[in-house]
């Protein structure tokens, strides 16, 4: 899988685990919301719980009942009481519950409400749990209304019905039917007139009661000072959604900065691991970054690749490669230097040799010490012309190879003869008395092959080649020249011998320029371009030349060319 496909699948999954994690987060969210709002109704009114808050909020044990500080405090604060009866109706345990029978209680009337629950305590029984909330305001406005004198307009309290008042704290209206106050009992800021609004507002506040006399249209307003009226539910919503976004605020604000870390350490820092890695290479330095420990920082010990940099697994493939493609090119240029220096000073030292005969005959035929026969001048115009082709032909290399590695040779081709122009070649060499110490061998294509080739340049690669073959071989060894056809569209020209071939530094560096091997019968010599040269114009002519060799066996060179 490439980076790009493993980018998207990454990517991909990504969003996939981000939609459900949100989900599952707006789900968390709603569901602390809905417990905040249960609590806020809680608080403002204990019959709005469930069954399972009491369940956790009273313990049973045996005949003993024991309600937690925290229930015992919202009842206190509600004006409310508890009572737990058995599923046979027999009570249990109470809070704050009135001394009255369960008859009396359940006969209370308006001015308490109930509400029941189930409980299922941990004992493995069930239990009957009754909250009433008691509404002073509701009882006394009975009393008031049986006082009010509703001909006269006004109030006429009894003592029972005053002291009662005094009891609870509460204070009385009479209003007309505008509105307006006749008379009151016990008020303190209470308004002088009431507008329709204003009644309607009063209907809805638990500390106040009303009632209406349908004759005169009369109306009775009865509060309670001390009674505290909670928030209503808009606010506890209100209030309950502003915890739940602070909490969401927080844990948005804690991802934003783990997912930062995250996505710093699992892109970051490959990224800052793979620039520093460049900058390395940029400075000459073709290895990985390094710990302290001096291990690769991208590797663990086993050398497998760490997992926060998979993900980037083809582009360090290829920095790797990138890495030993720049060292392995320092390294050839060094060993380029070195073999440039050595081929310069062992042509340095090919020049001289020549140099120093032709300077040593030229003094000798110039110095009138001496009288020189004619075979001796002949001798030493022999040796000086000699040494001079000698010099010629390394200068000629030289310039032939800058030639061809600027592409600067021009070459004319032209239809040959292949068996006939190597049968030449070979014949040349076989007649040469100078090399009879070896075998040569002409096998050539049974028929015609005619390519394409510039007879010149094409002469020269067989010379370099055969050239090789007899020098850098011991006497009594054969070489055998032969051509062949490939399929009507190539010639293969194969240079066989059984001498001493070559070891791997050698064939590795035989096409190398300035390279020049060894001989084990001759002093070394000639310009270390001839391989070099004997490629490039292979390659020249759209060709490609192959050498196999074994130490003690002998080498195999392939030449092939288009026909």
């Amino acid at each position: 899988m490439n980076i790009h496909k493993r980018f998207m699948f990454h990517f991909f999954g990504q969003l996939i685990l981000t939609v459900i994690f949100i989900g599952a987060l707006v789900m968390t969210l709603f569901a602390t919301i809905g417990f905040l709002v249960m609590e806020e109704e809680v608080k403002d009114d204990l019959s709005e719980a469930g069954s399972l808050y009491f369940s956790s909020n009273v313990e049973v044990d045996g005949r003993n009942v024991h309600f937690k500080e925290e229930l015992k405090t919202l009842v206190r604060e509600q004006n409310g009481w508890l009572i737990i009866y058995t599923t046979d109706g027999v009570p249990i345990g109470s809070y704050l519950t009135p001394k009255r029978t369960e008859e009396e209680l359940l006969k209370e009337g308006t001015g308490t409400d109930y509400h029941y629950w189930d409980l299922d305590l941990p004992d493995s029984q069930t239990y009957v749990l009754i909250y009433g909330k008691k509404h002073p305001n509701r009882n006394l406005i009975q009393y008031v209304r049986e006082d009010i004198k509703w001909s006269q307009g006004r109030l006429s309290l009894t003592e029972d019905t005053m002291q009662r008042m005094k009891k609870e704290n509460a204070w009385v209206q009479l209003l007309d039917s505008n509105g307006k106050v006749v008379d009151d009992y016990g008020t303190e800021n209470e308004p002088d007139s009431y507008s329709f609004r204003n009644l309607l507002n009063l209907e809805s506040k638990e500390n106040v009661s009303t009632f209406i006399d349908e004759k005169s249209k009369q109306k009775i307003l009865v509060g309670i000072h001390s009674y505290q009226t909670l928030p209503s539910q808009k606010r506890n919503i209100f209030k309950a959604f502003t915890s739940g976004g602070l909490i969401l605020l927080l844990i948005l604000f804690t991802l934003l900065i783990l997912a930062t870390l995250w996505h710093a350490r699992k892109f970051g820092l490959p990224l800052l691991t793979m620039m520093k890695w460049i900058k390395n290479l940029s400075d000459g330095v073709y290895e990985q970054p390094l710990d302290d420990q001096e291990h690769p920082i991208m590797l663990k010990k086993n050398g497998r690749l760490k997992r926060k940099y998979r993900l980037y697994k083809d582009l360090i493939t290829n920095l790797s490669q990138l890495n030993e493609t720049l060292h392995h090119n320092k390294r050839h240029e060094k060993q380029m230097i070195m073999t440039r220096e050595e081929w310069i000073s062992g042509l340095s030292h090919d020049l001289k040799t020549p140099l120093s005969s032709i300077s040593g005959y030229a003094h000798m035929l110039e110095s009138a010490s001496y009288t020189w026969s004619k075979e001796e001048t002949m001798e030493f115009a022999g040796i000086i012309s000699e040494k001079s082709e000698f010099m010629r032909e390394l200068l000629d290399d030289l310039t032939l190879t800058y030639r061809l590695k600027n592409q600067a040779l021009p070459i004319s081709k032209e239809r040959t003869e292949m068996n006939e122009i190597v049968r030449r070649t070979v014949i040349q060499y076989i007649n040469d008395q100078a090399i009879s110490d070896k075998e040569i061998l002409f096998e050539p294509y049974d028929g015609s092959l005619y390519a394409e080739i510039d007879p010149k340049w094409f002469q020269r690669i067989l010379d370099n080649v055969l050239a090789n073959a007899i020098h850098y071989n011991p006497s009594g060894t054969k070489i055998t020249v032969s051509l062949q056809s490939i399929e009507h569209h190539l010639i293969m020209i194969t240079i066989l011998d059984n001498g001493k071939g070559m070891d791997t530094e050698t064939l590795d560096k035989l096409f190398q320029r300035y390279y020049r091997g060894t001989s084990t019968t001759k002093t070394t010599s000639g310009s270390g371009l001839g391989m070099a040269i004997t490629k490039q114009l292979i390659e020249l002519h759209g060709g490609s030349i192959n050498v196999t060799s074994t130490p003690g066996k002998g080498t195999k060179v392939r030449m092939i060319v288009p026909v």
